[in-house]
């Protein structure tokens, strides 16, 4: 029970604090406890493109880092985001309530918090407490980071027509990008230096997100009254 616990924690934490942050109409929790379990869904896509690939963090010792950087950007990054996009593209996107540009990174970070419980759960039963502790604060909180971006974009998209095709790639490609970086940092190696550049990403991430959230809160404030 308190591996579970400590696997669900994180991602119904951050849940909480983007959902609080909408200063706007709320949106309604049908649909965000939806677009969570969607998320988890989207671990099945995610899972099997990578099975497909027939490559594993395994079978990457001793690879070049063109081999590591196309596994963590074009086999992990790009499966994991996009199956979390095409979750929020063709489910909450479509909403009536999806009304101002704060909505998409309220709905993204359900879907990305959705994907990460998940994938929490499997790693900490696997792995142990310690792996759960360590996931808390660094993996989910990164894979928060990805949604915000994406939400962010996917706001823009949504009202603004004539950049909604742009908008929607940027809403794919910076989660990618980050999400892709982070993780080439830790398959290439794990001294303190290839841990900084994992941490640098992240941190990144974090300012980039932290600026997205407080744009669309000004924006849907101006706005979306």
């Amino acid at each position: 029970m308190e591996l579970l616990a400590l696997s669900i924690a994180p991602g119904i934490a951050i849940c909480l604090f983007v959902y609080l942050k909408d200063k706007q109409e709320k949106e309604p929790i049908g649909l965000l406890l939806v677009s969570f379990l969607l998320g988890m869904l989207s671990t099945i896509p995610a899972v099997i493109v990578q099975m497909l690939s027939g490559i594993n963090l395994e079978s990457l010792a001793g690879k070049s880092y063109q081999h590591k950087a196309f596994f963590a950007f074009a086999v992990v990054g790009l499966s994991e985001e996009l199956s979390k996009f095409v979750m929020i593209r063709f489910y909450a996107y479509r909403k009536k309530v999806f009304d101002d540009p704060f909505d998409g990174i309220v709905y993204a970070v359900m879907v990305g918090m959705g994907f990460a419980t998940f994938e929490n759960i499997g790693y900490v039963y696997q792995h142990g407490f310690a792996t759960g502790v360590m996931r808390m604060f660094l993996s989910v909180p990164a894979h928060a980071t990805f949604a915000v971006l994406m939400g962010y974009f996917l706001g823009l998209a949504k009202f603004n027509s004539g950049k909604r095709s742009w908008y929607m790639l940027l809403a794919i490609f910076w989660p990618v990008f980050f999400h892709g970086a982070f993780d080439f940092f830790l398959f290439v190696g794990n001294s303190w230096m290839h841990v900084c550049g994992a941490l640098g990403s992240f941190f990144v991430a974090i300012q980039l997100s932290k600026r997205a959230i407080r744009k669309h809160i000004a924006l849907s404030s101006s706005n979306f009254k």
